[in-house]
């Protein structure tokens, strides 16, 4: 049986512990037109999805919570119920587009079944249509599902399901078993690992240290405002597109990275949204969960979670774009040489050694206090460099979606591809009806800044 990580589990807790969460990332590619046919989209997209086990397996909880959750192939795997297909109405824009992805990812994905849909938009403006991949957090993170749409959709991938067999769930007793065994047997790898400690952390103790000190930091919470509270289930969606080649000139031009240009242009996005609310932006007001890959070489196309977070406040208080730039690479530099991401990441290993149901047990608890710590997420994640190309259509751009939860009233994805940086802000619907003021803030910023590294 393969379980879930504690970190693919987690996900599954914060949702349970958020009945206003759906916690499943995605994609939305728009691609030059005709659309397939369903026929044809199914049995080649089909094919390619059966091809990857966990796209044919679901979860299933131990009784108690006494272990992880295992992935079980569903012996009643049904592909039409996982690919779907809708229409936009006339004119197709980017706002009806944006608009319905809202709507899909606001719903959950059904437990009993896999944890994935991918959506056939047709009616898009200048007969162009659009493929939208739903895929939950508990099965992989942006870089693992950056790999997988690449592996799904890449026209030169020969597939063959002829092959492809199904295994017997495990019943409750042996679930039970195994779960009851691995407690028996966890004191005994706890030892193991005592035993190893001091190799495993030799050259990286001072480092672990200085990380879960600066991580400690974030037990401070963040100053009140409205950029977070209690959210509810419908969600608001709208995309901001940047040319690389602007933010890598920025970037260049101020001795900062890729990363440090799109975290100032949210932070100005979100100073924005604070002063049209008529509230005054504090240095302490907005703390972002930055994750951060730590995927090892071997470990490079395994689909699963592999992140640490860095949580830094975003400098709100500043109105100069270049000083909230500078800031921005100065904090995120301070925080890198902190270990935090380092320090997150042993966290992360140590609780595979530890018993799943106080873990489990405590995130819902966690999950259902009010908290303050952090105000909103930003991923930056690379996606292809180059054209690809689906049933022989060429990918125009793809748009990425975060969810949100736990009082996170916005969520940014940003995502690369061909030229293009696409950044997605995801918002709870009723709290945050000013979602457009971040993403036209976000263009003027970059606009500014590409003006000033020019000049």
């Amino acid at each position: 049986m393969d379980r879930l990580s504690p970190l693919d589990a987690a996900f599954l807790e914060v949702e349970d512990a958020d009945p206003h969460a759906s916690l499943a990332i995605a994609s939305m590619a728009v691609l030059e037109g005709p659309a397939p046919a369903r026929d044809e989209f199914t049995a080649a997209i089909g094919a390619r999805f059966r091809t990857i086990r966990r796209s044919r397996q679901k979860v299933r909880r131990v009784p108690l919570d006494l272990g992880l959750p295992v992935w079980v192939d569903d012996p009643d795997f049904d592909l039409d119920y996982h690919l779907r297909r809708t229409a936009l109405p006339h004119p197709g824009d980017d706002r009806a587009l944006t608009d319905l992805v809202a709507r899909i990812m606001a719903q959950r994905l059904d437990r009993d079944r896999p944890l994935w849909e991918c959506w056939v938009v047709e009616g898009l403006a200048d007969g162009r249509w659009a493929m939208l991949t739903k895929v939950h957090h508990c099965l992989v993170d942006g870089v693992a599902g950056t790999r997988l749409y690449s592996a799904v959709f890449d026209d030169s991938t020969s597939c063959d399901v002829d092959d492809v067999a199904f295994e017997a769930a495990p019943g409750t007793v042996r679930l039970l078993a195994d779960a009851i065994g691995d407690l028996v047997l966890n004191p005994v790898e706890q030892l193991r690992l005592l035993g190893r400690l001091p190799g495993l952390l030799a050259g990286r103790l001072t480092d672990t240290v200085r990380g879960l000190t600066a991580l400690a930091g974030a037990v401070v919470p963040a100053r009140a405002s409205s950029l977070s509270g209690p959210i509810g289930v419908p969600r608001r969606y709208r995309v901001a597109r940047l040319a690389l080649t602007d933010v890598i000139e920025v970037g260049r031009a101020f001795g900062v990275t890729v990363n440090d240009v799109v975290l100032a242009a949210i932070s100005a996005g979100l100073r924005a949204v604070l002063l049209h609310r008529g509230e005054t932006p504090e240095p302490d007001s907005v703390r972002t969960m930055v994750p951060v890959s730590v995927r090892a070489d071997g470990h490079r196309d395994s689909i699963d979670n592999r992140v640490s977070v860095i949580l830094p406040f975003l400098p709100v208080d500043l109105a100069d774009p270049v000083e909230v730039l500078r800031e921005v690479h100065r904090r995120m530099t301070a925080l890198k040489a902190e270990k935090e991401s380092e320090a997150g990441a042993a966290m992360t290993s140590l609780a595979e050694h530890e018993p799943h149901a106080p873990l489990s047990w405590g995130i819902r608890l966690v999950g259902r206090l009010p908290q303050r710590n952090v105000v909103t997420v930003t991923t930056n994640v690379p996606g292809p460099t180059e054209p690809v190309r689906v049933l022989g259509r060429r990918i125009l751009e793809i748009l990425p979606y975060v969810p949100i939860a736990l009082r996170l009233r916005t969520g940014v994805a940003v995502l690369s591809y061909a030229g293009t940086l696409a950044v997605g802000v995801t918002a709870d619907y009723d709290s945050t009806p000013d979602v457009d003021l971040v993403v036209d803030t976000v263009q003027r910023t970059i606009g500014a800044l590409t003006a000033e590294a020019a000049g």
